[in-house]
Parts: C-alpha cells; sequence; structure tokens
C-alpha cells in the first residue's frame, strides 16, 4: 500500500472537546510504545461543538494525528468505517474518544497479533455504568449469543485491533445497517479476546441514547440471524394447534354435553390474539424487506466533508 504505515488507530468523535486534550496525552504514549510508525485517524461525525477545531488543531502540530471530518452525524458505526476506509496501517486499531477503552490496552492486542492472530478484540469484564445498563448489555449479549449463526463473542465491543487483510474484508461489506463487531466475528481467521476493565466517560455525556443503543441492537440480531422469522413460523404452528385443540373442545362439549362455548369475550380475545400475531408477523417480514430495500439503494454511508492529512 502506498505510504503505508505500521499501525492506524481510528477513533470516531462527536462532540468530545472536553475529552480530546486527554484522548491524544493517553493515546499517543500508548502507540509510541507499540512503534514509532504510526497515524491516529480521527473521525469528526458532525460534531456541534468546538471538537473540529481541536482535532485540526493537533493535526497542525503533528502531521501523525489524520482528521477526516463528515458532512453530518451519520452514527457510530459509519464514522468507524470511515477511519477504516482510510487507515493505510499494516494494523489497524479501533477505540471510542470518550476514554471508556483504554488506550494502553492495544499492547496487549498487538502482542497477541505477533503470535500469528488476525483478530485481537476487548472483553468487557466490568463497566463502569448503571446496573440497568450492565443487566440490558448482559442479557442482550447472551440472546444474541442464542440467535445468531455466526459466534459473536460475548461482552466484545468494536474496541479491537486487526491485521490488514482482516480490514480489506470488513471494507469489502459496506452493509448499510452496519453491526462491524457481527462483520468482525463474520470474517473469522484467527481471533482471540483480551479482558479489561471499561472505564466510565472521563468527561461530557454519552453520546448513544438508549434508541441509538436499540437500532444497533436490532441490526445485530436482524442482520446475523434469521430467527425472527423461524419464531413467527412456530407461532403460526403453535396457533393453528391451538385452534384445532379448541375446536376438538368444542365438538367434544357438542355432542356429549349438546352445549357449546359461549360468549362474545371469548370470540373477541380469539380475534384480537390471532390479529396480534399476524400484525407482527407481518412486521418483522417488512423488516427483512426493508433492509434488503435498503441495501438495494447503495447509498454512501458517509460522506466526507473536508480530510485533513
Amino acid at each position: 500500500m502506498p505510504d503505508s504505515v505500521h499501525i492506524s488507530i481510528v477513533i470516531p468523535v462527536y462532540n468530545e472537546e472536553a475529552v480530546i486534550e486527554e484522548l491524544f496525552s493517553r493515546v499517543i504514549p500508548a502507540i509510541e510504545r507499540i512503534h514509532q510508525d504510526f497515524e491516529l485517524i480521527c473521525v469528526d461525525d458532525g460534531s456541534q461543538d468546538k471538537s473540529l477545531e481541536k482535532l485540526i488543531a493537533y493535526h497542525q502540530q503533528d502531521n501523525r494525528l489524520k482528521v477526516i471530518s463528515l458532512s453530518r452525524n451519520f452514527g457510530h458505526q459509519p464514522a468507524v468505517f470511515a477511519g477504516m476506509s482510510m487507515a493505510k496501517g499494516r494494523y489497524i486499531g479501533v477505540m471510542d474518544g470518550d476514554l471508556q477503552d483504554p488506550p494502553e490496552v492495544f499492547e496487549q492486542f498487538y502482542s497477541k497479533l505477533q503470535e500469528g492472530l488476525d483478530v485481537v478484540y476487548g472483553i468487557r469484564k466490568k463497566r463502569k455504568e448503571g446496573i440497568g445498563k450492565k443487566l440490558a448489555y448482559w442479557l442482550y449479549y447472551r440472546l444474541l449469543d442464542k440467535m445468531a449463526d455466526t459466534k459473536i463473542p460475548l461482552d466484545s465491543g468494536d474496541f479491537c485491533m486487526v491485521s490488514r487483510r482482516v480490514l480489506d474484508r470488513m471494507l469489502n461489506m459496506p452493509e448499510q445497517s452496519l453491526y462491524l463487531r457481527g462483520i468482525r466475528a463474520w470474517v473469522g481467521y484467527g481471533q482471540t479476546g483480551v479482558e479489561y476493565e471499561r472505564a466510565g466517560r472521563f468527561a461530557g455525556e454519552p453520546k448513544y441514547n438508549f434508541k441509538q443503543l436499540f437500532q444497533l441492537a436490532y441490526n445485530g440480531i436482524f442482520s446475523f440471524s434469521n430467527l425472527p422469522i423461524k419464531l413467527m413460523r412456530r407461532l403460526g404452528y403453535l396457533t393453528i394447534i391451538g385452534s384445532i385443540l379448541y375446536g376438538l373442545k368444542i365438538l367434544i362439549f357438542y355432542f356429549l354435553y349438546q352445549t357449546a362455548p359461549q360468549g362474545f369475550v371469548t370470540l373477541a380475545l380469539a380475534l384480537i390474539f390471532f390479529s396480534g400475531v399476524q400484525l407482527i408477523s407481518i412486521g418483522v417480514l417488512g423488516e427483512y424487506v426493508y433492509r434488503t430495500y435498503n441495501e438495494s439503494r447503495k447509498r454512501p454511508l458517509f460522506i466526507i466533508k473536508e480530510k485533513h492529512l
């Protein structure tokens, strides 16, 4: 690759002006301990504060810091993908810009890669977050593990380091509903995890709200599993069996006792139940149809407004 470097670190940034100084004061020494030939690719995902100004100022002081500014806020996953597409490293790391992922762990990642592996990802041993959020994450990863056709490591995020050949294959799959940790697992090759303690944010507020977290989880389930459709089919079988059994009960009551169940409430509840099953089934099918339509439009995952390389 022309003008290649040894290590590239991709860092998505969105409204992180309070973190940037501390971010570089920790990331640069951490990577320098691994190798002197590196680049940091910071992707400004349409920040509304002074994040971009600060990033450009650091770039002017140190040209190892590259800055990519997107035309608007495209979201965390497209921003990471944008940075990955610009990376020139033989090894490529990904971390969030809020310092919840400690950059010092990259040294362990790199050491594992030197043993012949192609992917090393972080496993969150502890999370400094609320009990509700921690429980939701714990349940989601275990649910996804049972549902997904691809084995996606438990409690792992986008914090990782991969080889160039793995990155090249990931870049060949620019899916609209990105779930990068799933794509990374799907690619295969030698992979392992390294446990670390996920810190709280250094400053500022979380950028992933509940809706965005739910959408990311949704992408993981619908992009790597056909279980929702299977469940609808099985639910359909169960409702048919239930209807047959209920019909047999009515016939038995009629022939043995000359009576049959009466009542508007029973009929109304049955209609409501079956209508709900049909709507859920249509919704699940609609989700897959929409995703197919979304892929067919071939819209770019991101638009770069400016580069400072």
